[in-house]
């Protein structure tokens, strides 16, 4: 009862916000609107969302950023304005910072860090960030989570569970957009986001992923100043990646940072299946040597090899205009329904493919050509699954911003002999034997234990057979086939298995 009235006074302030901001007035608008100014005032509640998420607090930026995911739930012109959100924030006073600080570590401030700048040099809705100098005289970024931000975001969450389940019971039908499991994605990224133990993992594993690739600098992780609520990283000097006046002043050459940063994303997301997934470019900068410079770690996606193959499959068949493969292997690795028709659904992969044909390369974009597949999939019942879809979004932003830095040239284009190189690495024969290798080794890992349990399995069916089955009592032995040569046959049985794997 006390929740119950706790988050009716929520609801209410929140209520409250959402009138001030103008979003109601515009949906009545959107409502009445003729088509052609309907894109117009779309954008222009876009812009009034995003001013009622950052009034409404942290917990609702976040909610914000997860629907710029799910187009397939706000539509893409709302998930387009959701994606510019811009997570600043008033910061919080430095007497918080210094009780995070002794509290985390037992310690007062001045055993932490000779130098502490008070002035905090970046404030989101859940931390802040302020350079400081080691004892060793290493420059510092130090992150600290806001305080009580997870008490904030705990009872902002029990109210959007009490959101949704009040919608699905007045409203069944919208139980096809799958509210409650926006909901549990956000509090599953809001549980890993206050964990900055994470994010430095994350940090490191990208570092480590980077170790041999000249072009790309991951700042290294400080463990000993870093704990659940503070993560302390090497600083990095360097010129954000969208202020391109700089950077032509400062002697970097624009169409080799395109090109890296199409290589970089490449890595990332299809040889390592593990990418910085807020690439935005106030998170990327190019240090003084030219290399790409990646920080805050908090968003983070991943792809197992079998995703990497099924979108690399695809692309390669809108290349090759084979849309009967595009349309197989959706249906064999089923993303779409086998109820569906695939004659038809390569016709409708035929229909985003073909007017790409014939553009220009530099005007193609792969982001764009994965979210149109994904839109008329949604036709054809498909479950598009979140990672494909923060994916498709993370390939719209680094294009935006190699786009912005050269716009002559098509960034892939660039990469096109790297991703070929790849291609031939990850698809062709030599691939195929790796993987059989591999698999032969993981197989012979297992192949005593099968063999073990095969051999138990005829010892105790040996002892308790007869002519008529199962043996009851301990009657002679019937002639039968011994069952030392059944042992021989399963043992033949297991060798055949092996032979099948090459």
């Amino acid at each position: 009862m006390i929740n119950f009235i706790a988050n009716t006074f929520r609801l209410l302030r929140i209520l409250l916000i959402l009138l001030l901001s103008g979003v109601p007035y515009s949906l009545l608008k959107l409502v009445l609107s003729n088509n052609s100014s309907r894109e117009r005032t779309i954008r222009e509640m876009g812009n009034q969302i995003n001013n009622f998420l950052l009034r409404s607090g942290p917990s609702f930026v976040k909610l914000g950023q997860t629907l710029s995911t799910r187009p397939d739930i706000i539509g893409e012109s709302l998930s387009s304005s959701l994606s510019k959100l811009q997570d600043k924030v008033p910061p919080f006073n430095f007497a918080g910072v210094e009780r995070t600080l002794e509290k985390e570590f037992k310690t007062s401030l001045d055993n932490l860090f000779k130098e502490f700048d008070k002035t905090p040099v970046a404030a989101a809705s859940i931390a802040q960030v302020h350079k400081a100098v080691t004892f060793d005289n290493e420059p510092v970024a130090v992150k600290i989570l806001r305080p009580n931000i997870e008490k904030k975001f705990n009872n902002d969450l029990k109210l959007f569970y009490f959101i949704t389940e009040f919608l699905l019971f007045f409203f069944p039908h919208l139980k096809s957009f799958k509210l409650d499991q926006v909901v549990k994605t956000l509090e599953h990224s809001v549980s890993i986001e206050t964990d900055l133990r994470i994010e430095g993992a994350a940090a490191d594993q990208l570092r480590e992923n980077f170790a041999n690739d000249d072009s790309v600098y991951i700042p290294q992780m400080r463990w000993d100043l870093t704990s659940k609520r503070v993560l302390t990283q090497e600083w990095i000097d360097g010129i954000p990646i969208n202020e391109r006046q700089k950077l032509i002043k400062a002697g970097h050459n624009l169409q080799q940072i395109a090109k890296n940063l199409a290589i970089t994303f490449f890595n990332q997301a299809y040889r390592d299946g593990f990418f910085h997934a807020d690439i935005h470019p106030g998170n990327v900068m190019i240090n003084s040597a030219g290399k790409i410079v990646l920080i805050d770690f908090g968003i983070m996606g991943s792809l197992e090899k079998e995703d990497r193959v099924f979108v690399a499959k695809i692309l390669y068949g809108f290349i090759t205009r084979d849309y009967k493969a595009v349309s197989d292997i959706h249906f064999e690795m089923g993303y779409v329904p086998h109820m569906q028709s695939r004659e038809i659904f390569a016709l409708a992969c035929r229909s985003v493919g073909e007017p790409i044909v014939g553009m220009p390369v530099n005007k193609i974009s792969i982001g764009k050509l994965l979210k149109q597949l994904f839109e008329i999939s949604k036709k054809f019942d498909m479950n598009i699954q979140p990672k494909f879809l923060l994916l498709q979004k993370t390939l719209v932003t680094v294009e935006g911003t190699g786009q912005s830095l050269y716009p002559e040239v098509n960034m892939w284009q660039l990469a096109e002999p790297w991703i070929k190189d790849w291609a031939r690495q990850n698809f062709g024969i030599k691939a195929r034997i790796k993987d059989t290798k591999a698999n032969i080794i993981k197989f012979s890992h297992d192949l005593p234990k099968a063999v073990d349990k095969m051999l138990s399995f005829f010892d105790k069916m040996e002892k308790n057979v007869d002519t008529q089955g199962l043996k009851i009592n301990n009657r002679p032995e019937p002639k039968t086939m011994p069952f030392s040569s059944l042992k021989i046959i399963a043992i033949f049985i297991v060798g055949i298995s092996i032979g099948l794997m090459f």
